[in-house]
């Protein structure tokens, strides 16, 4: 019994000096940039929690390099200069080597020239419009072409739609995307006349008129499909017009790119079932990762009702590279992690793999899922993985374009002058 005691005495001894070594090593902090109040917070809360979990999970690991990473939280509340602003104080005060944040696109184009002036590296975890790789952010949520094109071609082929409107929040993700459809979609021989395209601001909420517009497109007896780039909690609204003007997804399709299981536990679905999402992950993925994901994150949160969602899965993706290209590196100073971080593998939760692309951009594949009873979804279609296009093949002036980190050092590499472009208009 003595010698029992003499060495958990000793055992605990050693833990105890490691964990003072440990806490007065210098720490590795990272940056969260995600809304916690205003418009936004419905989507954006759960990405920090996600990041506090993957940063709990890598201490318990023993950290990285040999030192505790400590997560630095802001919250910009959905006040897109004041991403700008939060970014700059997570930098340069705060010592940060890496950021994980923003969800709207004017959120992270608002963040881009101060990540880029101190040399900061930003991990981007939502679907968005494409037509950006910028140096100093690796995008983890899809481009155009792992999620809005294959979204329209299987309302096309899988529901008959033939008229088309295109619903988004009035800000750059939801603009740029149409545009690009606009063009796919005449590409493929629509009419001018049979895509109606409208825009709202921010927390939106009479959708009357819009919802009758909408019906009336299908006046002459065609099939119409609703495109939504609707962001936030404008959505609520959205859908409750929906049901209150009787119409089902039989009648008119609904396909959301930014409403997923965390936006629908706040909502009555009763109305909603059959309408539509793409995106990259599903909760009810059946894979071991993803199974085991979900089990770590209700026993993080304390709550086993917390559902999960792309954008967290792009969370973790973008967390486990940091770390691999950290520990390949050696160090987390930005340049070395950004050439590390070029073709670096993580699995992802569907049971592929992300691997991180030249240009900054990751392989996905594309999962459509119906909308259930519950606030889940039924995969109803999911592809091999996709490589993440920047640039469109779409646009006449983002045809020519590539990127390419760290190869030719350049995010708008145009492909027939051989050179590098420095600016784009609409950039």
């Amino acid at each position: 019994m003595k010698i029992y005691s003499t060495a958990l005495a000793a055992a605990l001894m050693s833990v105890g000096l490691a964990g003072a070594s440990w806490a007065q090593e210098d720490t590795i902090k990272i940056g969260v940039l995600h809304s916690l109040s205003g418009t936004m917070a419905i989507s954006e809360t759960t990405l920090k929690d996600t990041v506090l979990m993957m940063v709990d999970q890598q201490n318990a690991k023993g950290g990285l390099l040999g030192k505790k990473i400590e997560a630095v939280v802001v919250d910009p509340a959905s006040d897109w200069p004041l991403f700008a602003e939060k970014a700059r104080e997570l930098i340069s005060v705060n010592g940060v080597d890496a950021i994980f944040g923003c969800w709207t696109s004017v959120s992270r184009k608002s963040v881009l020239p101060v990540i880029e002036e101190l040399n900061g590296l930003l991990f981007y975890p939502v679907q968005y419009e494409g037509e950006e790789s910028s140096k100093n952010v690796i995008y983890t949520g899809a481009a155009p072409n792992q999620q809005a094109i294959p979204a329209v071609d299987y309302m096309a082929e899988e529901l008959g739609v033939e008229k088309w409107a295109l619903l988004g929040t009035d800000y750059v993700y939801p603009r740029t995307t149409n545009n690009i459809l606009d063009a796919y979609l005449k590409g493929k021989g629509v009419a001018a006349g049979d895509i109606f395209v409208n825009y709202t601001p921010f927390g939106h909420s009479d959708w009357s008129k819009i919802v009758a517009d909408v019906v009336a497109l299908g006046a002459d007896g065609k099939k119409v499909g609703v495109v939504s780039t609707i962001n936030g909690d404008a959505n609520i609204g959205f859908y409750k017009e929906l049901a209150a003007a009787g119409v089902s997804a039989d009648d008119i399709p609904v396909m959301a790119f930014s409403v997923g299981e965390e936006e629908l536990a706040g909502l009555d679905t009763t109305n909603l079932v059959g309408h539509l999402a793409a995106w990259n992950y599903f909760q009810t993925a059946d894979s071991p990762d993803n199974k085991a994901f979900i089990g770590e994150w209700q026993k993080f949160t304390k709550n086993d009702k917390r559902v999960t969602n792309d954008p967290m899965e792009a969370t973790v993706i973008g967390f486990n590279a940091w770390v691999k290209a950290v520990e390949k590196a050696g160090t987390t100073d930005t340049d070395p992690v950004l050439d590390g971080i070029v073709g670096v593998e993580v699995p992802n939760l569907t049971g592929g793999t992300a691997k991180v692309l030249p240009n900054h951009h990751l392989t996905k594949p594309v999962l459509i899922g119906e909308i259930r009873a519950d606030g889940q979804f039924d995969i109803v279609s999911q592809t091999d993985e996709v490589a993440g296009d920047a640039w469109t093949d779409f646009l006449p002036e983002s045809a020519k374009l590539d990127s390419d980190w760290p190869g030719k050092k350049c995010g708008m590499w145009n492909t027939e002058t051989n050179s590098c472009v420095q600016e784009k208009s609409n950039y």
